[in-house]
Order: structure tokens, then sequence, then C-alpha cells
């Protein structure tokens, strides 16, 4: 398992752990992609609002890694060559984050999950992911989330390179979960059995966040 750094405490941290244990947001309603593109609970903005925890790591192409480690036939470092000279895929989804906002029709372009995995091999007894983030971030999913067709490692937005205070130079973007599950300034993938709660997972949030049928925060 990945060491565990804790991210600085900051206003909105706090702000979030009081809302998991408010119930802030929650409807009580539940809906489906096709019958409603925006979940429940959710209000549409038009700009990008800029959500972390404090900090935003600067981390240049020249000195970034990803790592990507644990049940994999083929544990892999990619500097930014490595990775930029893979297949560069595009995509178009939409956002939905916990706090309450969507935004529609997002342009991403990088390199396909399904194009990682096909290259590390995931062992049969790996069953999720643990994603850790160069500011200490960490979230979990199920394997089978992070292999969707959709979901995409993100050097580019709307035409451009991804800034950095949306996680460039590359995150992860797993759009039909909430996106907290999507981290910015990925580092690290580590292939797991079974599932391992991340940071907002330890602070009340839900493991595994469907925005339509508004798994916000935790069960227990």
């Amino acid at each position: 398992m990945s060491d565990d750094v804790t991210p600085a405490d900051n206003k909105l941290t706090a702000s979030k752990r009081r809302w998991a244990t408010e119930g802030k947001f929650l409807t009580g309603r539940i809906s489906r992609p096709e019958a409603d593109r925006l979940p429940p609970g959710q209000h549409l903005v038009k700009n990008w609002p800029v959500l972390d925890l404090g900090q935003q790591p600067r981390i240049t192409t020249n000195v970034w890694k990803l790592d990507i480690r644990g049940l994999v036939e083929v544990p892999l470092t990619l500097d930014w060559q490595a990775f930029t000279t893979m297949r560069q895929v595009g995509a178009v989804s939409d956002i939905h984050c916990v706090t309450s906002w969507s935004r529609y029709d997002n342009s991403w372009n990088g390199v396909a999950t399904r194009d990682l995995l096909d290259r590390v091999k995931p062992l049969p007894k790996a069953g999720h992911v643990l994603l850790t983030s160069y500011d200490g971030y960490t979230t979990n999913m199920p394997l089978a989330d992070f292999a969707t067709s959709d979901a995409i490692l993100a050097t580019g937005w709307d035409g451009a390179p991804l800034t950095l205070e949306h996680g460039g130079p590359m995150r992860l973007v797993v759009p039909h979960l909430y996106f907290w599950k999507s981290p910015k300034w990925l580092s690290r993938i580590e292939f797991i059995a079974g599932d391992i709660p991340g940071f907002w997972e330890r602070n009340g949030y839900h493991m595994y966040g469907d925005p339509w049928r508004e798994q916000r925060y935790s069960d227990d």
C-alpha cells in the first residue's frame, strides 16, 4: 500500500467534513443518466470552479513521473516523454462535483486508462486502484470504474494544456463518479485487491461516489 500523506487542513476541508456530518446538498432523489443528464442536487455552471486542499504542487514536465505499482505484471515508472508518446486520445464528458455544481461538455485529451492497463496488465486478483497525487491527496475506486471507456489521464482541456490549478500537467478524469474521485496532479496508481479509503473517504465521504444515486457521504 502507498504511503498516505495527509494534506494540510484549510477552511474548505473543514467545511466539507462538516457537510458530510450534516448531509449537506442531499435531496433524497435518485435519477439515472439515461433519464436525466443532471444528477439530483446539482446545478449547472459555465465556469470551472477551483477546489483543492490548500496547495497546488508545481510539477514541471522535466521532473514529472507516474509510478504504476501493485498487482500488475509490468510495473512502470513513466516520465513525461514516455507518457506523452503513448497513444493520445480525446474525450468529451461532464463534471459533477460533490459540492453540487456540474459542468457539461468538457473536452479532454490525454491517454485512455484502458491503454495504460494494456501496458501494465493487472493481475486477476487486482480489484481496486488507490490513487495518490503530488499534494498527498489519495482516493480509491474499483478497477472496473478506472477502466471505463471514457476514463482518461488528461493532459489537456478545451484545446489547451491542463493548467496547474486544474491539476496540470496531468490528472485523472472518471466522469461517471463525483469529481473528487478524479485526482489532480496524479503521481501514483497502485493496483490492490481490496478497497482502501482515501482522504475524503476517511473524512465522511462515500467509498464509491455515484452522482445519480447521491452517494455524497458515507452510509456509516
